[in-house]
């Protein structure tokens, strides 16, 4: 025949028990409510209620339910959380994508807009570098226009070394005359993979069928490897923006150029 359990052993070993569950569930949960009415409800009732075996089993066990129950719950809120979390990140980086976009086509909008405010062609191609180098990140680039005497691709304008290293180009031949000559833009190589004087890409300049010039990316700054999707949008509008620029442009400085021939003429004959 057994030992008849003590009631205060069993209350004692109930009340150890009761402690370590009140320290984990605190750890786990620090913020349940229902917990707390628990351990609140087992102190009640360990005040008022008759010490019997039977009558404590009962509370333990609805303790460990309890507990049990809470651990599934907060289980689940720590997986909504990780959930909600992932969520957030992702819609904190797609925010920081647009807000960088809208950024970058703002900063186009008023280069553009640079572009057609001014038709003295130095200060055109003065704008046209920084778009160049501000929104696609090209490190070293030249811009050429054709030669109204040769026909050929002269460089007018550059970044990351002189004009004179820029060689002239024949319209057809090479990387650079042949997308001028297609009108499409060209990615002769990728990034970090090209010759010494082997351009990246190539944006021709044309305005509808007229050619005007092109633009050869040679290499891009060091912190940028390689091309966006919207690079190549930049890419198209550029091309469109640069192109009727420096053509007004070069179309002012001509007309200038006869009006003070003109000028002097009829100066001649005043005299």
């Amino acid at each position: 025949m057994s030992k008849p359990v003590d009631p205060s052993e069993r209350a004692a070993e109930f009340v150890s028990l009761f402690r370590k569950g009140v320290e984990f569930t605190h750890e786990l949960i620090e913020e349940n409510q229902r917990l707390r009415l628990a351990l609140a409800e087992v102190e009640s009732r360990q005040n008022t209620a008759a010490q019997s075996g039977p009558e404590w089993e009962k509370l333990r066990s609805e303790l460990l339910d309890r507990i049990r129950g809470l651990e599934v719950e907060r289980a689940d809120a720590i997986e909504r959380l990780a959930r909600t979390e992932e969520e957030n990140h992702q819609f904190v980086s797609r925010y920081l994508e647009v807000e960088e976009e809208n950024n970058n086509l703002a900063n186009l909008y008023i280069s553009s807009y640079r572009l057609h405010a001014t038709l003295d062609l130095s200060e055109t191609l003065n704008t046209v570098l920084e778009i160049v180098i501000n929104l696609i990140g090209a490190g070293r680039f030249a811009v050429y226009v054709i030669d109204e005497k040769t026909g050929r691709l002269e460089a007018v304008a550059a970044e990351g070394g002189s004009v004179a290293e820029f060689p002239a180009e024949q319209v057809g031949a090479g990387p650079i005359g042949a997308c001028l000559e297609s009108g499409e833009i060209a990615y002769p190589v990728a990034p970090g993979q090209a010759e010494p004087g082997q351009p990246v890409v190539c944006i021709p300049l044309r305005l509808q069928q007229r050619r005007v010039g092109c633009i050869a990316i040679f290499s891009l700054l060091q912190q940028k490897d390689g091309f966006t999707p919207l690079d190549h949008e930049l890419f198209s509008l550029l091309a469109g923006h640069a192109a009727t620029a420096i053509f007004a442009s070069q179309l002012h400085g001509q007309s200038e150029r006869k009006l003070n021939t003109i000028q002097g003429f009829l100066d001649l004959l005043t005299k």
